[in-house]
């Protein structure tokens, strides 16, 4: 069966949002979850109007983005924040709020012709807010299969963000209880390494966190550290 759009996520929550789509607008969509299923011959063969790629941690090739209208997701205000990690920079820097844009893939990293932007909270753990993102970006790509808007050239000041590494999630040196939080509660989410702290050969992983007037709680799990990675 033909597809009237493909969505392509890695994470769980975008497990059920081809369903749903499809659900709300009657216009076939097909889900794809891992990167070997993104090939140019079931796209081809499936013929959508639109890929979207709500959280996708895979560069898309050339061949399908030229030949595909590719619509991204970026939990960013574009072009401020391009690149990886958006979620983990923006609460690093103190932002509690941001915009999600959507985005037509082009050569460079997040920098195509934006569609739609949309506001989003950034308060909570990573899982609340990946789950509320995909709410709002449900509802996105419902607007842009209705209404096929056009896209516009990126404007203002680039910002570049790194993609974070996993021994970035170590809690050492962090100074205050309110970035302690803010360290245990971005990384708050499946498939992402949990804040740690290093105490002799145990490694202590934070997840949970919940803020208090002079302290947090927290849940720990204590495993041995594995000494090839130190």
């Amino acid at each position: 069966m033909k597809a009237g759009c493909v969505i392509a996520g890695s994470r769980p929550w975008c497990r059920h949002l081809a369903e749903a789509v499809q659900n709300k607008t009657g216009i076939p969509c097909r889900l794809i979850q891992a990167q070997q299923e993104l090939t140019l011959e079931l796209l081809e063969s499936l013929s959508p109007r639109y890929i979207f790629f709500p959280h996708w941690s895979w560069i898309i090739p050339e061949t399908i983005w030229k030949r595909f209208e590719c619509v991204i997701f970026h939990m960013t205000d574009l072009p401020y924040g391009r690149g990886g990690s958006p979620l983990q920079n923006l609460i690093i820097r103190g932002y509690q709020e941001t915009k999600i844009s959507a985005f037509r893939c082009s050569e460079g990293i997040d920098t195509g012709p934006i569609y739609l932007k949309r506001p989003l909270s950034l308060l909570g753990t990573a899982e609340e807010i990946y789950i509320r993102a995909n709410a709002i970006i449900q509802e996105m790509i419902i607007e842009i299969l209705n209404t096929y808007p056009a896209s516009t050239p990126q404007y203002g000041e680039v910002t570049i963000f790194k993609r974070r590494k996993p021994e970035e999630s170590n809690l050492d040196g962090v100074q205050t209880l309110e970035e302690l939080f803010d360290k245990i509660r971005m990384l708050d989410a499946d498939g992402y390494p949990p804040a740690f702290w290093d105490v002799g050969k145990f490694r202590l992983h934070l997840t949970r966190a919940s803020r208090k007037t002079d302290k947090l709680l927290a849940d720990v799990c204590i495993t041995l550290r594995d000494e090839r990675n130190v």
